[in-house]
């Protein structure tokens, strides 16, 4: 019953509940104790089993790892080898790379880049005189070459790398403010003051930088190659002089031998022959001897180049101007646009049956504008500004909005003062900006737009040819590298495909850097491209190594970006591996860890999905000291065999390209 009362609970049975209770937690503390050291002692237990199972691992490791670096060096010959069947004519298309802001001289080709600087500059010099020569032809015959309508004169001559485009103002109209050159969008608004002045107006678009000054290689790049190790050099020289030693000596005891032995008639013959063999037989071991150290010391010497192109730079550019441009941090595009105003020369007048024309002996002189003494002017804003409007070349990709600079001839740099009022016009490539001043304009861009890298992948596509695909906040390049060439394989902006002139075309991978950086699509970092975008750093040895690495096993396995390899230090790095023996690409691939210091390999545990980082070994893996011993482990024998007969021409361009965009530290 509800109005039941509850029973009182005696103090005896109160006690026997206290009891009960206290008994009942010892003994859950009691299990709970018994179960912590057994828990306890199971986990040291596994703890000793996992370190006697690493120690024995990195025992076995180390009790191989001489004949497997043995191997990999063996392997890694096709490096020098790769090296001595390149031509010297390579120089005529390497040189713009390496004189650069960003680039890295290698110290081999240094002198050789100097020569080749001047006899550029000399022949874009001609060509820029040639095209002037032509705007004063074209000026001086202006009135002949007048426009119906307006009273005028337009003219535009283009060729391939140049285009010119001439207005002369013969008729002096106010109403006239207008410039634009027919067929195109490219012109002028100009203030009145011009608008009644004898003047013409010219501007030459080079569809090339020939106004940058191009940095010659200083000698002290040349003292790069004092990294060769000393002993190298020091054991080449020995083996010479002993070898020059040697012959003279060999030949003079077989001589003496034959003397000895010429007293005997029926043995002549013989000995004759014998000694013609040991003659050839020590001249062809001397000679070997010779060529495998030099080979070993061109090994050296490559490794050493390798190494400068991933080296940053200690100290970052410094500017002193205000305005001044940083070429380290911005790039010019699209060429270089020559604004000048010129004073119109006297023109054909007829008389007669003849035409007379005043010949001026100092040619075409520039028209001063603003004028160096404006005393007599009383408004301010007697020389406005000239708006510009330039169409932007087609080749020439902006990811965002480009900058307008204007060439300092005193200072030797480019500006970014005197500018104002830019617009730019994505759809219809046209931009359009107020100068105070004439002269040299050009267009940049951040150099590290693209960077750093979102992801990335490399899959082999058949015998020696890869597809390296590098995908970036507003593009994707994908670009094919097959034996000693590359190309641009397609370029996707905003998930769009783009089309490009360079698609499609075979170039040395130098060669091929320079004219994607040309293009707008630099994907190249620099030694200086740390000190502008946020990297992820990692030891230039290990990520040498790496490189060379992945290049020699890129015939048969696919490799990609890893967020893990932001993760771990420095030290180590860490990308997706699968074997890929097929031309097309394979849905879902079954991707493989692997993590790499430069002196040990080994399978993660963890895959690209895990939640935690953990440099746990896969089970059942083993370390290896190199990346290709550690494929061996589970690779199928015919990727060994595409990997054992790669040409070796083909491993130095795909190494190139690694180290040349540096997608372990970039991504």
């Amino acid at each position: 019953m509800s109005g039941r009362k509850k029973k009182k609970v005696t103090k005896a049975e109160r006690l026997k509940q206290l009891q009960e209770e206290e008994e009942r937690r010892q003994k859950e503390e009691e299990e709970a104790r018994v179960k912590y050291e057994k828990e306890e002692m199971e986990r040291l237990e596994l703890e000793r089993i996992e370190k006697e199972k690493w120690n024995q691992l990195e025992s076995k490791d180390l009790e191989r790892r001489n004949e497997e670096l043995e191997e990999l060096s063996l392997l890694e010959r096709c490096f020098p080898e790769a090296e001595k069947l390149k031509q010297d004519t390579r120089l005529l298309s390497q040189w713009k790379h390496y004189i650069q802001c960003d680039g890295s001289p290698d110290p081999s080709i240094a002198p050789e880049i100097n020569t080749f600087i001047s006899l550029w500059k000399e022949e874009t010099n001609e060509t820029f005189e040639e095209v002037i020569a032509k705007s004063k032809l074209v000026l001086n015959q202006a009135s002949t070459l007048a426009d119906l309508d307006s009273g005028n004169m337009e003219k535009v001559i283009q060729d391939e790398n140049v285009t010119l485009y001439v207005w002369a103002n013969l008729k002096k109209n106010p109403r006239y403010k207008s410039v634009r050159f027919s067929e195109t969008q490219t012109g002028f608004e100009i203030p009145r003051i011009l608008a009644t002045s004898d003047i013409a107006l010219r501007l030459l678009h080079t569809h090339y930088d020939h106004v940058t000054p191009l940095r010659p290689i200083s000698t002290s790049f040349q003292g790069h190659t004092t990294r060769i190790p000393q002993f190298v050099k020091d054991e080449v020289k020995s083996v010479e002089a002993a070898i020059s030693k040697e012959l003279p000596e060999e030949s003079k005891q077989l001589e003496n031998e034959s003397n000895s032995v010429h007293e005997e008639e029926e043995t002549k013959c013989e000995e004759q022959g014998d000694i013609e063999v040991q003659t050839s037989f020590v001249q062809e071991e001397s000679d070997a001897t010779k060529c495998e150290l030099e080979m070993k010391l061109l090994s050296e010497t490559v490794l050493s180049a390798q190494l400068l192109l991933i080296e940053n730079a200690t100290e970052k550019p410094t500017f002193f101007e205000d305005n001044e441009v940083d070429l380290c941090q911005f790039t010019t595009l699209g060429g270089v646009y020559h604004l000048d105003i010129l004073e119109l020369p006297p023109q054909y007048k007829p008389m007669k049956s003849w035409m007379i024309v005043e010949i001026l002996k100092e040619g075409l002189q520039k028209y001063i504008y603003p004028p160096e003494t404006t005393e007599d002017v009383e408004t301010e804003n007697a020389f406005p500004p000239i708006e510009v409007t330039l169409e932007v070349q087609e080749n020439v990709i902006f990811f965002e909005d480009p900058m307008v600079a204007r060439w300092d001839a005193e200072g030797k740099h480019w500006q970014t003062d005197g500018i104002s009022n830019v617009s730019y016009k994505s759809e219809e490539r046209l931009i359009t900006f107020s100068l105070e001043t004439f002269g040299p304009v050009t267009l940049i861009q951040d150099t590290h737009v693209n960077m750093p890298f979102q992801s990335w992948e490399l899959r082999p596509l058949g015998v020696n040819k890869v597809l390296l695909t590098v995908t970036t906040v507003f593009t994707e390049v994908q670009i094919q590298i097959k034996e000693d060439l590359c190309m641009l394989a397609s370029i996707k902006l905003s998930d769009k495909k783009h089309s490009s002139t360079l698609e499609g075309k075979w170039m040395t991978p130098i060669s091929f850097i320079f004219a994607l950086k040309e293009t707008g699509l630099n994907i190249f970092p620099s030694g200086h491209s740390h000190f502008y975008v946020i990297i992820n750093y990692k030891n230039p040895l290990v990520e040498l190594k790496a490189y060379r690495q992945l290049a020699l096993l890129s015939s048969a396995f696919a490799f990609g970006w890893s967020k893990w390899n932001a993760v771990c230090t420095s030290k180590k790095v860490i990308v997706k591996l699968s074997e890929h023996l097929t031309e097309e690409p394979i849905q879902n691939p079954n991707w493989t860890l692997l993590m790499f210091s430069g002196n040990r390999a080994q399978r993660l545990k963890i895959n690209e999905n895990s939640e935690t980082f953990s440099e746990a070994l896969k089970e059942e893996t083993e370390f290896h000291s190199t990346l290709y011993h550690m494929v061996k482990d589970f690779a199928s024998k015919e990727a060994m065999e595409k990997i054992r007969s790669s040409n070796c021409q083909f491993i130095d361009s795909v190494c190139y390209m690694l180290l040349s965009t540096r997608l372990l530290s970039y991504s």
